[in-house]
């Protein structure tokens, strides 16, 4: 009886306490922390901010890809004759991807902030962003209006841009990035609108968290979740500086992986039923061809592609597609998770080195290969670098030393990992291989430029374009061009990686 009464005496004054914590956090207003009791948020404890929990916004452009299991791979026989895109199960975490191709005014738009900012006193860099609008020419056909008129005339506004090399795209995804941040500090009132950025005083995400872009701050506005800090400067006030943890930035836009891709463009998200997908599809529509089984635009064209030899739209009166080179964003039907173009107009860059796809040589757990893992350049003392003469802060690949003791990598560049890497050739004795061998052995094992074009700069692209057959409009066919290289009939568009939950709020709503 004795020890049933502690017992109750005890559980009593935890519920009391519990009820005391309760009420002190109702009275104060104030969120305390489940394992010290201290509140967040709270000047006269040292001030620990903490964001509340919330869903991640989606960017400008994007549209949320829930993602999930699905057959990666070829879905019909190559007429090359070929085997090197096996089916295979993966998962494919859940991201955003852009509704639509980037088109000639998105592109237009980077190039006029490039000249605007670094115009004057680094004009290579503009020049270095150009898409190369050359690619239009052909020895025997007359295509020079297009060199002229195709990414600059406002009659190409919506129309994807092209000409752009995977380099480009990626350095394009890298300004949106920073553009979107910026955007997202303005509407929350803690940065204000600067027309007169330049050189290496511009918004750049990664130098601003690391304290070295302050940018222009003014007014008070709606919106921020704590209590503004004011400093007071000469002409201006700033509060403190907004971090990752606030939960305000966006992460980085970027080109989409091969795997994000391929899940994307088939949307069988529209083809599922109590877990199980009841249809596989060839394209990014239901049936087994190229024309539209709805009633209401039945047998019309479902995309941009070459019909036939010599015909890439039809006949006068009734085009059949409706263009002869790209077609404007949006001219076609979206797929089931609402996305434009991912079968014709033009193919497009993704993020992966390529290689002949074989299940056993990548994760089947979001699969990629290209990684080159790289670090925020610091000094000695750990300290962040310098930002660049363009406003960017330095990146190094990892060293030796990081990675010694690691277990899941344990070198920077993984690209030729188990394709092409020294120990996945054919050589007798590998071991007493010098460094020069170690370095060269992709070139050694697929011979580039004697009996293959693959390279650890071969880049895989997507989709059929404007100028293929009906076989290229697959999602799961690939091909491969070097990362430096451009074309009249490959564009790209961007992708996010979702953070937190992978079913959104909407769609949690819908289950």
């Amino acid at each position: 009886m004795l020890k049933l009464n502690k017992l109750f005496l005890v559980l009593f004054l935890v519920g009391s306490l519990s009820v005391i914590s309760t009420s002190c956090s109702k009275k104060t207003g104030k969120e305390v922390s489940r394992t010290t009791g201290w509140a967040y948020n709270d000047e006269k404890n040292g001030d620990f901010k903490v964001a509340p929990a919330k869903e991640q916004a989606t960017g400008p452009g994007l549209v949320f890809i829930e993602g999930g299991t699905f057959t990666m791979g070829a879905t019909q026989e190559t007429p090359f004759y070929e085997w090197d895109n096996q089916p295979h199960r993966v998962t494919v975490n859940s991201f955003y991807i852009d509704e639509t191709e980037v088109t000639n005014l998105d592109y237009q738009e980077y190039i006029f902030w490039l000249k605007r900012v670094y115009g004057e006193d680094y004009p290579a860099v503009v020049r270095k962003a150009l898409p190369d609008t050359n690619v239009w020419r052909d020895k025997l056909a007359y295509n020079e209006p297009m060199v002229e008129t195709y990414f600059r005339h406002p009659a190409y506004h919506n129309y994807p841009v092209v000409g752009v090399s995977w380099l480009q795209a990626n350095d394009y995804a890298a300004w949106r990035t920073d553009r979107v941040n910026e955007m997202l500090l303005i509407k929350a009132g803690v940065l204000d609108y600067d027309p007169n950025q330049k050189d290496d005083n511009n918004f750049n995400t990664e130098a601003y968290l690391a304290g070295q872009y302050q940018g222009k701050v003014r007014g008070r506005r709606k919106g921020l979740h704590f209590k503004r800090k004011k400093v007071k400067t000469a002409d201006t006030s700033v509060m403190r500086r907004i971090s990752s943890e606030d939960g305000i930035l966006l992460p980085r836009y970027r080109l989409p992986t091969e795997a994000e891709w391929e899940y994307a463009a088939l949307g069988l998200v529209g083809n599922t039923v109590n877990n199980r997908v009841v249809e596989r599809k060839i394209y990014p529509w239901n049936g087994q061809g190229v024309r539209s089984g709805d009633k209401k635009s039945y047998g019309k064209y479902m995309a941009n592609f070459k019909i036939g030899e010599g015909d890439y739209m039809g006949v006068a009166g009734h085009l059949n597609d409706g263009a002869s080179i790209p077609a404007s964003v949006r001219s076609y039907p979206p797929n089931d998770y609402g996305l434009y173009d991912m079968a014709g107009n033009v193919s497009e860059w993704v993020l992966d080195v390529y290689r002949p796809l074989s299940p056993e040589e990548v994760s089947d757990f979001d699969p990629f290969r290209g990684n080159v893992f790289t670090n925020i350049k610091r000094d000695a003392d750990g300290r962040i670098a310098q930002k660049d003469s363009l406003g960017r802060i330095p990146r190094v690949p990892i060293n030796s030393a990081d990675v010694a003791q690691r277990n899941n990598y344990r070198k920077a560049n993984n690209i030729n990992y188990k394709d092409g890497d020294f120990q996945s050739t054919i050589a007798s004795d590998w071991n007493n291989a010098s460094k020069s061998d170690l370095k060269n052995t992709t070139n050694k094992m697929y011979e580039y430029g004697v009996t293959t074009l693959i390279s650890d700069k071969s880049r895989v692209i997507k989709g059929g374009s404007w100028k293929d057959g009906p076989y290229y409009l697959s999602p799961g066919v690939r091909r491969f061009m070097d990362e430096d290289k451009a074309s009249a009939t490959v564009g790209f568009r961007c992708a996010m990686t979702r953070v937190g939950s992978v079913v959104s709020s909407k769609n949690r709503k819908n289950k």
